[in-house]
């Protein structure tokens, strides 16, 4: 329980929180996704839940051996499919006593890890060095990338830009985000997940019917263009950008991509720097095809599946995106 309450603050999409698991047998985890938490436009294949759920494993991992306990791994015991996650178990983890397991060292970012969706300080460069840092704790097969070098910097800029713009003048993609707007705390605190918009600014404009969901997908209103220039301003600050890229793009490979993503994130986290997905560029769908394949001319020209991509810098502090109760992501306690 100890474990699985750590593993709740594991990074995911739109932080769904698509894990459940299941308790009914003694000293055994069987985590299944909740199928009510995918994202089926932006993510038909379930890619990138499979990477959140890589995620929790990771941190499920770190929190055991905390305890001295060897968390020992069986991905899709009943087997999987790449076309969608299904009622199959991810995964069946089972706990040993072992005195000698490592602790991992990342495991005290834990507590301060965000993803930081606020600009970043662009005064403030990154070090180059900071790079060969992060990619020091890649350690489950997936290949690491980074540039902090202006000019490069300033494509990913346009680049990541043009993928934020399509996925939200898609109509049926920006509904799937709209519909899973929190708007003002009394929304956050009923449903602890997807996006958060709260603090007082968006309390005040939702009290005064200046922030409505109905609002925020009218083109022509100023939460719609305030939005826009928000999200814009986040791809517009970054300082650098990372990534992972492998060369498969099996679902066990997706597993081991969210074990080092939350490894990376961990480690900026270690070196001070703000760090936030920018996912909308590897989405598959029909109308994300032109950024996808450029994304994928650049990292992998010679073929492979670039798995994530993030931008980095120095932001302010930022609070952690809120979470469901552990009683709730468990089955047959």
């Amino acid at each position: 329980m100890r474990a699985l309450s750590w593993a709740l603050l594991a990074p995911n999409p739109h932080n769904r929180q698509p894990w459940l698991a299941d308790l009914s047998v003694a000293g055994v985890i069987t985590l299944h996704v909740d199928r009510d938490r995918l994202l089926p436009h932006t993510d038909p294949s379930n890619r990138q839940i499979t990477i959140g759920l890589g995620c929790f494993l990771e941190l499920l991992r770190m929190a055991a051996a905390e305890d001295g306990y060897r968390a020992e791994v069986v991905l899709f015991p009943q087997g999987s499919s790449l076309t969608a996650l299904d009622q199959r178990p991810i995964a069946r983890i089972t706990f040993r006593p072992d005195p000698a397991v490592a602790r991992d060292p990342l495991f005290a970012l834990v507590p301060s890890r965000r993803s930081n969706k606020e600009p970043f300080d662009v005064n403030r460069p990154v070090a180059p060095e900071m790079l060969s840092q992060m990619e020091a704790v890649v350690r489950n097969g997936a290949r690491f990338g980074g540039t902090v070098d202006r000019s490069k910097v300033l494509e990913w800029r346009t680049l990541t830009r043009e993928a934020l713009r399509i996925e939200v003048v898609t109509p049926y993609t920006y509904r799937e985000s709209v519909d899973l707007f929190r708007i003002g705390r009394r929304e956050v605190d009923a449903n602890p997940d997807g996006i958060d918009f709260s603090g007082p600014m968006f309390e005040s404009m939702h009290l005064t019917g200046m922030f409505t969901r109905e609002m925020a997908s009218d083109p022509t209103s100023f939460a719609f263009k305030a939005g826009m220039d928000a999200v814009y301003a986040n791809a517009d600050t970054a300082m650098g950008h990372v990534w992972l890229v492998t060369t498969d793009n099996s679902r066990e490979t997706q597993i081991a991509v969210g074990a080092d993503w939350l490894r990376v994130n961990l480690a900026a986290t270690a070196l001070g720097l703000g760090f936030q997905p920018l996912s909308q560029a590897l989405q598959e769908f029909p109308e994300m095809a032109g950024p996808f394949r450029q994304v994928h001319e650049r990292l992998a020209p010679e073929g492979g599946t670039v798995q994530m991509l993030s931008r980095i810098g120095y932001g302010p502090v930022v609070g952690r995106s809120p979470r469901w109760l552990l009683e709730t992501r468990i089955i047959n306690a």
